[in-house]
């Protein structure tokens, strides 16, 4: 027997007066009971916590006594249980055993008159023993039968949850779907990618090294052309790095002009390394086209996502044109879409001879997720993307196709409407210095970033401070040094940009901030994101365009 069933078998004995106890155990244990004698009911409640197969109590122990605890432990047993208790009373029936009358709040009870027979006792705990064993076995059962529903449970819970993943894998996955999509469109570009950008690095290195050795031995003959190098090469590095935040939409929404023609044209090589080469590319370029208003790095990835759909459409390759006009919208058209206005708009079509689409894959061709791809090849993001890009820049996006014959996406952009602007960049050889005491607060926790902008703006004659991140710089906002101007990096660690800038703002109300940032997280739109007397520009920048603007900005 194992010490637990020992413990679940054992009788409890309560008999303070006399030798009742030691009399009691002595006969269970020479019937092969184990047994413990309580010295009190408190004792009595402790082991009976601990287990028990009956309990043996004298009547006297009840009277006077605190039986709550006790009751409340019988009160309190289990479905299964109903413990045993034999009472030992004096001869004489209830007159001579007060606690006889409790019988009906202690539950099990069997009665015993002393002075009792050593066979009597035995046979009535034999008895309560059979009775609390078939108590265990049917608490065993329940366990049991409560063990197999939960086994039940937790395999209905696991197909059900199989069933649920199966039929909703697409939707679950949402966040490795949208990587996907954007890995799948950036690494038809990976190798030409790497190619530019080694190019690019190596016009960088190569320019600086050289420009180090002339000026080591003194030589500065045709250092312009060097510098230009490496500047064009920066720009280019530049260039790429943009258009992929692009992809990945962690470009801020910075609608402006567009020259279409213009960006179709430049992408014309990265279209090209995009498509097999059994397929042939055109582009039909109105020469009368208006100005768009759009962002041009979403417009950029939209143009290249069609691209690749096209081209995925076109296995066996094929013909396909990239196409630019102009036309007005009337009501007849734009009220059939809410966000639409009546007006002029760019269009800017994408046609293909490819496999061409049935009406019912062109009811959900925007829809997310959808994709009529084998799994692997696609996520069905592409045209979602568009979709909410045409949508969020206040135009429209539709779908012509003819199942065999192929398949036109025509994307629509508002015409700007505003007056176009000439080149505000501002010649470094003139560009204003600082008045007297122009101080700017510098808050930029890359330390190479935060030096050059220090160095350019020494150079120019303001006074700057500088801090590495936002807990660095309030002191200094709360203190009586002039600030005409806050420049600060949108992703600091701890207090992002825009964050410090609100605080900056209740020391100092009229305070004027410049932010820069690598990508605009916390700025998806440059529009809900800016208050008045901010400005954004993105890294990385020219230092023509930032002295332009911390100019522009002190001087308003």
């Amino acid at each position: 027997m194992t010490a637990m069933e020992a413990m679940s078998e054992r009788a409890i004995i309560l008999a303070p007066l006399g030798r009742d106890s030691q009399i009691a155990l002595m006969m269970l244990n020479e019937a092969g009971f184990e047994g413990v004698i309580a010295r009190d009911l408190g004792t009595l409640c402790n082991e009976l916590s601990l287990g028990a197969g009956l309990l043996v109590i004298a009547s006297e122990a009840l009277l006077g006594a605190n039986l709550e605890p006790l009751l409340g432990l019988i009160e309190q047993q289990p479905a299964w249980s109903d413990l045993p208790i034999v009472l030992l009373t004096h001869h004489g029936g209830p007159e001579q055993n007060p606690a006889s009358r409790l019988g009906l709040q202690l539950g099990n009870v069997t009665f015993l008159e002393r002075p009792f027979h050593p066979v009597t006792l035995i046979s009535l705990v034999t008895t309560a023993l059979r009775g609390r064993r078939r108590q265990y076995e049917a608490r065993d059962r329940m366990i049991d039968l409560s063990q197999s529903e939960l086994r039940l449970q937790n395999t209905l819970e696991t197909l059900e949850q199989q069933v649920e993943e199966r039929t909703a894998q697409l939707r679950h996955n949402e966040e490795a779907l949208r990587q996907s999509h954007k890995m799948e469109a950036v690494g038809q570009l990976t190798g030409g990618i790497a190619h530019d950008f080694n190019n690019m690095l190596t016009g960088i290195i190569g320019s600086l090294e050289l420009l180090r050795r002339r000026l080591a031995r003194g030589r500065t003959e045709d250092l312009d052309s060097l510098i230009d190098l490496g500047v064009t090469s920066a720009n280019r590095a530049a260039g790429l790095t943009h258009r992929l935040l692009a992809f990945s939409r962690r470009q801020s929404l910075d609608s402006k002009p567009v020259q279409m023609n213009t960006l179709v044209v430049s992408m014309g090589e990265l279209l090209q390394r995009s498509i097999n080469e059994s397929i042939h590319l055109e582009m039909q370029l109105d020469e009368q086209l208006w100005v768009a208003e759009a962002d041009p790095n979403q417009l950029e990835s939209a143009l290249l996502n069609l691209v690749l759909n096209a081209r995925d459409a076109m296995p066996d390759g094929g013909n396909l044109l990239v196409k630019t006009s102009n036309q007005h919208l009337d009501t007849g058209f734009t009220e059939a879409h809410s966000n639409l206005q009546p007006g002029d708009y760019i269009v800017l079509s994408v046609t293909d001879t490819g496999y061409g689409m049935p009406q019912s894959t062109i009811n959900r061709a925007f829809d997310p997720f959808f994709t009529t791809k084998p799994i692997g090849q696609g996520t069905g993001l592409g045209l979602s993307m568009i979709y909410g890009f045409s949508k969020q820049s206040g135009g429209h996006v539709s779908i012509h196709s003819e199942v065999g014959k192929g398949t036109t996406v025509s994307l629509f952009l508002p015409r700007f409407s505003g007056e176009l602007l000439q080149d505000t960049r501002v010649d470094a050889q003139h560009t204003p210095f600082a008045r007297d005491g122009e101080t700017v607060l510098i808050v930029e926790d890359d330390p190479a970033v935060r030096v050059l902008v220090s160095a350019v703006l020494s150079e120019l004659g303001y006074a700057f401070v500088e801090a590495s991140d936002a807990d660095s710089a309030m002191p200094i906002l709360d203190s009586g040094q002039r600030i005409d101007l806050l420049i600060s990096d949108v992703g600091l660690p701890g207090m992002n940009g825009r964050q410090l800038a609100e605080i900056g703002r209740q020391y100092r109300p009229d305070l004027k901030v410049l932010f820069i940032t690598g990508y605009a997280e916390h700025a998806a739109v440059r529009g809900g994101f800016l208050d008045p007397g901010m400005q954004m520009i993105t890294k990385p920048f020219t230092f023509d365009l930032l002295t332009a603007k911390v100019r522009e900005m002190i001087r308003v």
